[in-house]
């Protein structure tokens, strides 16, 4: 009788830790920008990087305080968004602390990848791959900057050379309803 083979299962998700759901977000863009879905990408990147955000949250309130896990994931439900942790709760905790001056230049970084994120969630914008390609790269850059700082051995790798080939047509999507400028018609002269 032969024995049978059991995969490995992953814990679900929400049992994971913070590196463990950025990896996983960073796994799934991959595959997103591959079949030519630019924007739901640049969504999972800007996700990877909040979950980056939230990891230093963690790391700094263990380093200063001994407030339960569970008051810290209120603070961090009621911090919503990317700038919000970044700037509500991130900030406050680094000042006077030895990573105050990194996670200040992540700043700008994190407003420009919030910025990519909201236009495409909230103004239902959509991306092009080389326009993605930049943003998920940033979010890349800002993730690991951000994340090394209280884990060394992290890493994100850029997107693996198949997912940046252009996409094929089978891999085109649908349809794609792009949204227009708000401003007024050009005049005819």
């Amino acid at each position: 009788m032969a024995k049978k083979k059991f995969k490995v299962r992953k814990p679900p998700y929400a049992a994971r830790s913070d590196a463990e759901k950025i990896r996983s977000q960073w796994k799934k863009l991959s595959g997103l920008h591959k079949r030519n879905e630019p924007s739901a990408a640049i969504v999972r990147a800007a996700t990877a990087a909040e979950l980056s955000v939230n990891l230093a949250i963690r790391a700094e309130f263990a380093a200063q305080s001994k407030l339960s896990s569970a008051t810290i994931d209120a603070m961090l439900k009621k911090s919503n968004g990317l700038w919000g942790k970044m700037a509500g709760l991130l900030l406050p905790l680094v000042i006077d602390r030895p990573n105050e001056k990194a996670v200040n230049r992540l700043c700008k970084a994190s407003s420009e990848i919030n910025k990519d994120r909201n236009n495409i969630v909230h103004s239902g914008l959509f991306s092009n791959r080389a326009d993605a390609l930049k943003a998920i790269e940033r979010c890349r850059r800002f993730s690991n900057s951000l994340v090394q700082l209280y884990d060394p051995d992290f890493k994100l790798e850029s997107l693996s050379p198949d997912a940046l080939e252009e996409a094929t047509p089978e891999a085109e999507p649908r349809s794609v309803a792009r949204a227009k400028p708000k401003g007024r018609a050009a005049k005819a002269t």
